[in-house]
């Protein structure tokens, strides 16, 4: 599959698998007053309150491309919050609306006498797509639970994971890194302002899918405030998405090479150039680059120190970081999204994510010994999806609980329909676990049944206790003897270090740096 076909399905997985039309029906205006000023958003019929497009940084324009997220000022009068903000731009259209201009973030409220617990959610889309607003995690179930829940948006591909300081000088020194620190941003706007919509700054759970989840599992390992987040969930991600410096500043010079050849300018007029032309130069060089997914954030401080793996099996503080708990899981098919259900072509560099292609290739023959008798197709899609998902989400449950944390390690295993059918491939996750199921989905009884389920332990574990739900069995905590696993589906079941023949495969790789 072309790099592009790959790029715009991880982008708009949760699009194309799951949709859902409208939004529920709001009754009135309801205003918050926030330190940063008053915000008019939406009581929902549920009772929700909808505040949509809030920012939480000033906008990264003008002199501030390239560089981090600057405080978000306060502003007079009573400010619209009704509307969602502009998705960071990136390759094609997608309908939805797209601008530099885009650090906003969505909050869905419970009305509650109480401090609620807080659940930030970071969008997946390979670094380069994606946005806070799709319809599948609108977020008014999370707050029907007693949860604000908030889903936040950050600067993607060359804005917000390209070292430009070779390009253009030490000042931008650490811009591979604005994307995720448009995350810490958003992280620490919570902190200040979160109060004033009902929730509790001292309970917030940091979770995304996909890129979403590799951030997430960044900022694990990163040295960035351990009191910005107590808690967090991962969902197919892990913690591999990282250039050494040297490999950064390559891809940067390669990229303004590129920059130079198709615009005629050079590299300083990135500074000032139209947006747009910075995305077709990304578009043009990801599908040219050796490396898949070149955007990337970076080994580099304030953020790092050393490999966030190494950081997590340390833990980094005493104390907060050590007592953080994990929800941790992959789908079992994550990469049928990606080389389609029966793949037959051979594996090659654009389809992976984490180790070159020399190293892989040894590790697919042992998979060919290993099952002998599994057909070619689902070799590949099992062998990359351990490469990409399974092995790296596991290498962070593995140094999280090392260090002392609580981790709940699950995988995904309810199977789709259609196209798909009776694999669970990538992003086949999400509407169960926000609990907005699409298209045929609505009507199938299991599914419902899976789909309540499945959000009632999230929302479980964001409230703070173990996660549970009707019906599924007790969910014992991860630890490295015996590896319980939650197999989600239809029947779940707790089965200990599942297909440990094929995790063993993996020893030495993906772990020691």
């Amino acid at each position: 599959m072309s790099t592009r076909r790959q790029f715009l399905l991880q982008g708009a997985a949760a699009s194309l698998l799951f949709t859902r039309t409208g939004w529920a029906a709001a009754t009135d205006a309801v205003e918050v007053s926030t330190p940063l000023g008053r915000l008019r958003g939406e009581r929902m019929a549920s009772g929700v309150r909808a505040f949509r497009g809030v920012p939480f940084a000033q906008p990264p324009v003008g002199d501030a491309r390239f560089r981090a997220a600057l405080p978000m000022k306060p502003w007079s009068g009573v400010r619209d919050a009704t509307r969602f903000g502009a998705a960071s731009l990136q390759p094609y259209d997608r309908g939805i609306a797209q601008s530099e201009d885009c650090l906003y973030l969505n909050v869905w409220a419970p009305e509650t006498k109480q401090p609620a617990p807080v659940f930030v959610w970071v969008h997946g889309g390979g670094f380069t797509g994606g946005n806070s607003f799709a319809p599948i995690w609108e977020g008014e179930q999370f707050a029907q639970a007693g949860i604000v829940c908030i889903t936040v948006a950050y600067r993607l591909g060359a804005l917000g994971f390209l070292d430009v300081s070779s390009l253009l000088g030490k000042e931008y020194e650490g811009s591979a890194n604005h994307g995720l620190g448009d995350v810490v941003a958003a992280l620490e706007w919570v902190q200040q302002n979160i109060a004033a919509f009902g929730g509790d700054p001292t309970r917030v759970t940091l979770g995304g899918e996909s890129a979403g989840a590799k951030l997430t599992d960044l900022l694990l390992g990163s040295d960035a405030p351990a009191s910005l987040f107590s808690q967090a969930i991962s969902e197919s991600g892990g913690a591999d998405r990282t250039w050494t410096s040297a490999d950064a500043a390559t891809f940067a010079q390669a990229y303004g090479k590129l920059w130079t050849d198709k615009t005629g300018t050079p590299v300083t007029a990135m500074k000032t150039a139209d947006a747009r032309q910075l995305i077709d130069v990304q578009d043009s060089i990801e599908k040219s680059y050796p490396r898949h997914f070149p955007f990337r954030s970076e080994l580099a401080a304030p953020l790092f120190k050393r490999w966030p793996l190494q950081a997590m099996r340390a833990g980094t503080s005493a104390g907060p970081k050590k007592q953080r708990r994990l929800l941790l899981g992959t789908n079992r098919d994550e990469s049928a999204l990606f080389l389609g259900p029966h793949p037959e072509k051979p594996i090659t560099s654009a389809n992976l994510g984490n180790v070159p292609l020399d190293v892989f290739k040894p590790i697919e023959q042992r998979y060919a010994e290993l099952y002998p008798d599994m057909p070619a197709d689902l070799r590949r899609i099992r062998s990359v999806t351990a490469e990409e998902y399974w092995i790296p989400s596991l290498r962070v449950a593995d140094a999280h609980v090392q260090a002392g944390g609580t981790a709940f390690v699950y995988r995904f295993d309810f199977p789709a329909s259609g196209h798909f059918a009776g694999e669970t491939p990538h992003a086949s996750d999400l509407g169960y676990v926000w609990n907005h199921l699409g298209g045929a989905k609505e009507g199938n009884e299991a599914a419902r049944a899976m789909a309540v389920q499945m959000h009632a332990a999230w929302a479980s574990f964001i409230l703070g206790h173990e996660p549970a739900a009707p019906g599924l069995p007790a969910w014992p905590r991860y630890n490295l003897q015996t590896r319980p696993t939650m197999l989600l589906n239809a029947e779940s079941r707790v089965e200990n270090a599942p297909l440990a023949p094929e995790f063993a495969l993996w020893n030495g790789l993906l772990e020691q740096r």
